[in-house]
């Protein structure tokens, strides 16, 4: 069960800079000897961020380098899979804002906004008052509030790898809620496992520690990467993006524009769909657009995608080109930094030996 933690906040404090300087010098060491790397977050990661922080980056950085195996959090703002991490390397204790789900069939639906209940019948009514496309059901969210079960996977996947790890890294968690905080303790009473906590409040449990840093997670992230030689990459917003095409009739075909996550999974990002030379507009999820022309293989379709403006994105006219009924995938990147977008269309081809090889 998901307890609170106390009313009253523990008194903050912060070691100087040089300090903290001289701490990462010895997390680094750590990190570099650790063969299986985990790390788990709260809320100190993400305190005012819209985006995500310099803390986040640097563990999508070191995920990427196959550095940390596994990413445990008390965050339910959604932030780090929006980082990059990957839906595998990742259990979200305590849920996701972004992410809702139907008890009926299962289907999962991840938003660009706040999929949360109103909670009108009391703290355990999680319905979204959305259906699911699939079958009709009601949606859920999937927010764990005080004095629910902890979702019994994603706490399962995090206690395995906390016995397996060598090396767990706390970031921003007081380490005050329960069943949440057991899973770093587990790694701290084990003989011959390391615990690094970052955090400006003391902890439960600092008397297992090797390295305890009072420090902003940001400060001392900072500095472990630099210490390792790692950039911190800048924040991209992802989307990815399927089209589909279906002949009907011959001058007749469907066109379906659909949002997905990286597990496949619906993702909604985008508000009206329009499709160059059609008077009609889609607006809602699926997104379908009837194409009454004949296509041939080279033929282009000129999509405008509109999106929810969370990051000021503009618009993005996007081009298929048609070879026949299919679906293609297309990732696209929206670069804060310059406002501009980057489209990437994927085809995936088995090769003999049975695995994928991607062409952009």
């Amino acid at each position: 069960m998901a307890n609170s933690a106390p009313k009253i906040a523990a008194t903050e404090r912060r070691e100087a800079t040089s300090v903290v300087d001289k701490k990462a010098a010895l997390l680094v060491k750590q990190i570099k000897q650790s063969w299986h790397f985990v790390a788990f977050t709260g809320a100190g990661i993400s305190t005012s961020a819209a985006i995500p922080t310099p803390s986040h980056m640097a563990l999508v950085e070191l995920q990427n380098r196959s550095i940390l195996k596994y990413l445990v959090s008390q965050n339910c703002d959604g932030l780090h899979r929006r980082s990059g991490i990957l839906l595998g390397r990742i259990s979200e204790l305590h849920g996701n804002s972004n992410r809702e789900s139907c008890h009926d069939c299962g289907k999962e639906y991840i938003r660009d906004f706040r999929a949360v209940s109103n909670y009108e019948k009391g703290d355990h009514d999680h319905r979204t008052t959305r259906k699911c496309a699939r079958c009709g059901g009601a949606l859920y969210d999937s927010i764990i509030n005080f004095g629910e079960s902890l979702p019994a996977q994603a706490m399962e996947l995090a206690q395995q790898n906390a016995e397996m790890a060598d090396l767990c890294l706390v970031l921003g968690s007081s380490l005050t809620v329960t069943p949440a905080n057991s899973i770093p303790e587990m790694v701290g009473e084990r003989k011959g496992a390391k615990l690094a906590v970052c955090n400006l409040q003391t902890t439960p449990i600092d008397h297992l520690t090797d390295l305890r840093i009072f420090s902003e997670a940001d400060l001392l992230m900072t500095k472990v990467m630099e210490k390792l030689g790692f950039p911190i990459p800048p924040f991209v917003q992802r989307r990815r993006l399927m089209v589909k095409v279906e002949t009907q009739e011959e001058d007749r075909h469907r066109l379906t524009a659909t949002g997905v996550d990286t597990d496949g999974n619906p993702m909604t990002y985008l508000q009206p769909v329009r499709l160059e030379g059609s008077r009609r507009i889609a607006r809602a999820e699926p997104f379908v657009i009837q194409v009454r022309e004949s296509l041939q293989p080279g033929s282009r379709l000129k999509l405008d995608l509109e999106f929810m403006g969370h990051f000021d994105e503009p618009n993005l006219e996007l081009v298929h080109e048609y070879n026949g009924d299919e679906e293609a995938l297309y990732e696209l990147e929206f670069n804060l930094q310059n406002g501009e977008w980057t489209v990437i269309r994927q085809d995936e081809l088995a090769d003999d030996t049975g695995s994928l090889s991607i062409d952009s």
